[in-house]
């Protein structure tokens, strides 16, 4: 639980971060993507959206825009959000000094957004405070699927979604090889559930 919904207090040490965005008239999600692009897994993604009619946002990690900048085009082509997950995916809170703030700006180069997503959502306060005076908004998450984890079976990433989802969720999948297994079997059945359930799916601006 701890994990898959980040409690209040948790959320209190990010001030400004937006961790949920309900919607007036009708249920809404954010489906999201963090840790590409990549060409074994990202296009997989677009396919599956495409099929549904969905549009996403994709924290992109800057030096995976700079290897396969085909796959980076091909997200906005189809019309999708883009955000920055720092060039090398750094954890704040094990980059201390500038070293993270810069990582950030590294990897504005090749993403043009003002959307931000902290690596494993870390990082200190002084980098928060320094991003959003840069102009970043920090998106976090209401649902974190754990699609990631290797102690995950995919039935299990699929039940996440379902346990924890509610209107307003921005929920974390990764288009990442470490994710594959899990990704591939519950990010379609989650779409069908969800669906079923009447939420209809926005992108994070």
């Amino acid at each position: 639980m701890l994990i898959e919904r980040p409690p209040k207090i948790y959320r209190m040490l990010f001030p400004k971060s937006i961790w949920r965005i309900p919607h007036k008239d009708k249920k809404m999600v954010y489906l999201t993507f963090d840790d590409g692009p990549i060409p074994q897994i990202t296009p997989w993604v677009l396919d599956l959206l495409d099929k549904y009619n969905i549009k996403a946002t994709f924290f992109c990690v800057g030096d995976n825009v700079r290897k396969y900048p085909d796959v980076y085009t091909e997200i906005l082509k189809r019309g999708h959000q883009v955000g920055n997950h720092t060039h090398n995916h750094l954890q704040g809170w094990k980059t201390f000094g500038k070293k993270f703030v810069n990582n950030v700006k590294q990897s504005s180069h090749f993403i043009n957004s003002n959307l931000f997503r902290p690596p494993h959502g870390h990082m200190f306060i002084y980098q928060l405070t320094h991003l959003h005076f840069l102009g970043y908004k920090t998106i976090m998450w209401d649902v974190v699927t754990r699609d990631y984890s290797k102690r995950m079976t995919p039935p299990q990433v699929y039940n996440n979604v379902k346990k924890y989802t509610r209107d307003g969720s921005i929920i974390v999948f990764h288009d990442s090889l470490r994710a594959e297994n899990n990704l591939r079997y519950a990010l379609p059945r989650s779409i069908e559930w969800l669906m079923k359930q009447g939420y209809s799916f926005g992108t994070i601006a």
